[in-house]
């Protein structure tokens, strides 16, 4: 957990430096990341509903980097727009170095699409402050690079870290807390005999042409799958119930997460999804979970006996990327946590009080990822949203697409004009849309006027320009 360098009567401040450093990922070799304080993932971020962080990220990488509040309520000066750079004198003089020839065109993310210059981006050098008001929910966010089209490679790198937020109504709860509460990061990896990072760059320097190779078009996957930055890691245990706050930080992968052990499978009982807890719990036997979802829940080891074991699998996952880490049962203790029946108010937003209703088209063409037909342009404008409205967005896709609102938390209405899917409770800002489907979400847009974007979190599509703009005015 990050301390603050500092706290006043108005905030508290952080400080994080983007740098280079190196783990033991891979037993016996050494792996470079990009990590935030040089650590994947970077540190947690603990915040509290309606008192402001200030976290000032200082660049020392040698690429321009752009953070992110993944599920925060920012306003647009800090919520991480895709040109908003923050440079380092590496990144500068890298940029200054003529670039290798090649046939696709600075900015594209595809052969010959060169993206338009963004009059409104917001440049600065060494270092920037972001500004976090953190009015919303308790909920599981997390920061990460947001870099125009080169998003996949840094993340893949390791800028990602946790930021949660906490408040009055979840802490009056008898969920499990302090060690029994725990994040776990999950995210698949490919290395290289000498234990780097494996990734298809078409500009492994991530400096001038970005892209990836044909064979990853459709996404990244890796062959690793990692846990809080380990491979396969193995958790002690209690006999106790404990609070894990999933999420799934892949590039491109989806996963079917399931628990097997001693008498077969075993439920996981959601209590939130991404924008906080849900109004009830619901139990899985599976969960489904898309790039840059959370799913918050509690899982009883209470049944088992020391030395039991059991494996947290992804069914969606062949070979290596079947199985995600495994949790050891080493003390019998009496556990005084408990899943209320009612977690807490979560308010159904109604479509007929949608002031506005509006599609979004997320579809591949031969050029490339596209939102409504078009590649993204940061001067053109999907939708124009009036401060305070609500509003219904169909969501339609011809591929698997994890769809990130930025700005806002919305609910899931309907899919193909049935009810909502069994992992679409609660408050959201990413839902998965399977190909062919058509996703009704409503949501109401309070945040300060400005621009903001919606876009696939599969990152290598969100890369090759499967983005759009949304302005609040």
């Amino acid at each position: 957990m990050l301390k603050p360098t500092r706290s006043d009567a108005e905030a508290d401040h952080y400080e994080i430096t983007q740098t280079r450093g190196r783990a033991e990922i891979i037993p016996g070799l050494q792996t470079e990341i990009w990590g935030y304080n040089g650590t994947f993932p970077g540190p947690t971020v603990e915040a509290t509903r309606g008192r402001r962080t200030v976290v000032t990220h200082t660049n020392r990488l040698p690429v321009p980097t752009v953070v992110h509040l993944h599920g925060g309520h920012t306003p647009p000066q800090s919520d991480g727009y895709p040109t908003d750079y923050l440079t380092s004198d590496e990144s500068l003089a890298a940029a200054a170095s003529p670039a290798p020839a090649m046939s696709m065109a600075p900015g594209s993310g595809m052969p010959g699409m060169a993206m338009p210059p963004d009059k409104e981006a917001r440049v600065e050098h060494g270092s920037r402050s972001y500004d976090y008001p953190n009015d919303q929910r308790a909920a599981t966010l997390w920061y990460h690079d947001h870099r125009m089209d080169f998003t996949g490679p840094s993340v893949y790198r390791g800028l990602a870290g946790f930021h949660l937020v906490r408040d009055e109504e979840e802490a009056a709860l008898p969920l499990p807390k302090g060690p029994r509460e725990i994040p776990l990061m999950i995210c698949d990896r490919a290395f290289n005999a000498d234990g780097s990072f494996q990734y298809p760059s078409l500009d492994p320097t991530l400096h001038q042409h970005p892209g990836v190779q044909d064979q990853a078009m459709q996404g990244v996957l890796g062959d690793v799958m990692l846990v809080n930055g380990a491979a396969w890691p193995q958790l002690e245990v209690d006999t106790a119930r404990y609070r894990f706050r999933i999420l799934n930080a892949c590039n491109a992968r989806v996963m079917r997460l399931a628990l097997q052990g001693p008498g077969g499978a075993r439920p996981i009982v959601q209590i939130g999804s991404d924008g906080g807890l849900l109004a009830a719990p619901i139990s899985h036997r599976e969960l489904v979970v898309a790039p840059a979802q959370r799913f918050d829940v509690v899982v009883d080891f209470s049944g088992y006996r020391v030395g039991d074991e059991i494996t947290l699998l992804n069914l969606a996952g062949a070979g290596s990327a079947g199985s995600v880490m495994r949790f050891k049962v080493t003390r019998t203790v009496t556990d005084t946590a408990s899943v209320p029946d009612r977690l807490a108010a979560v308010e159904p937003l109604d479509p007929a009080a949608a002031m506005t209703r509006r599609t979004m088209d997320f579809h591949r063409y031969d050029a490339g990822w596209f939102i409504n037909g078009h590649p993204f342009d940061p001067a053109v404008s999907e939708a124009d949203v009036r401060r305070g409205s609500t509003e219904l967005w169909t969501l339609v896709s011809d591929y698997h697409h994890p769809v990130h609102i930025h700005l806002i938390q919305f609910q899931v209405v309907s899919r193909d004009g049935g009810k909502p899917g069994p992992y679409d409770a609660g408050w959201k800002d990413t839902v998965f849309v399977n190909g062919g489907e058509k996703v009704e979400v409503i949501a109401k847009f309070d945040g300060e006027p400005g621009r903001y974007m919606l876009h696939c979190h599969n990152l290598e599509h969100e890369d090759m320009t499967m983005m759009a703009n949304f302005r609040v005015v």
